[in-house]
């Protein structure tokens, strides 16, 4: 079983944020999949569908972004997964935006919902696909930022990145991690 958590903030007010892209993910993940994400539990949105004979299940959690964790776990420990079957997709501010990396591990580098993750599972221990969005210019709050819509110039840029997110996801689905990260990164 392979579980692939898109970090992001529920409602329209949120829907094109910057720190919605691993929402974008997990749609274009459900669209590719044909995985209807439109269950209700758990405090967020997942599906679970059957590819290429494993058990997918795309989630996003409900519970805004800096309590993702609370989301996550109940998940995790009700359907049995192991951490190693676990990839979180979201946001980096210390990534030009575009620019998609993939990791095994790591410390939550700031992110608030990837800090809540770690608390809730109790490890740092599970596989990531990061998301560049660039630092703010101009003395902008990081909040407002985050929260913001994308430029029209940096649109192509986050498209081309969710759609290579979304392929290193369904590569992972039939390929170690590691030979993903090689290819991807």
């Amino acid at each position: 079983m392979k579980v692939m958590v898109g970090l992001g903030n529920p409602g329209k007010r949120y829907e094109n944020t910057r720190h919605n892209v691993g929402f974008m993910v997990i749609d274009e993940l459900a669209k590719r999949l044909s995985i209807n994400v439109d269950q209700s539990k758990f405090n967020g949105l997942y599906g679970i569908g059957h590819v290429s004979g494993e058990r997918v299940i795309l989630l996003k959690p409900m519970t805004y972004m800096n309590l993702s964790g609370e989301c996550v776990r109940p998940l995790m420990d009700y359907y049995k997964v192991a951490i190693e079957d676990l990839v979180a997709i979201y946001d980096d501010l210390d990534l030009p935006v575009g620019k998609v990396r993939l990791r095994q591990k790591g410390s939550a580098g700031g992110h608030n919902g990837i800090k809540s993750m770690i608390q809730h599972l109790g490890t740092q221990q599970f596989k990531r696909v990061r998301i560049g969005i660039d630092r703010p210019k101009d003395g902008m709050k990081v909040s407002d930022y985050v929260l913001g819509n994308f430029h029209a110039e940096e649109r192509d840029g986050i498209q081309q990145a969710i759609q290579h997110s979304t392929d290193a996801c369904e590569k992972w689905i039939e390929k170690p991690f590691l030979d993903v990260m090689n290819e991807f990164n």
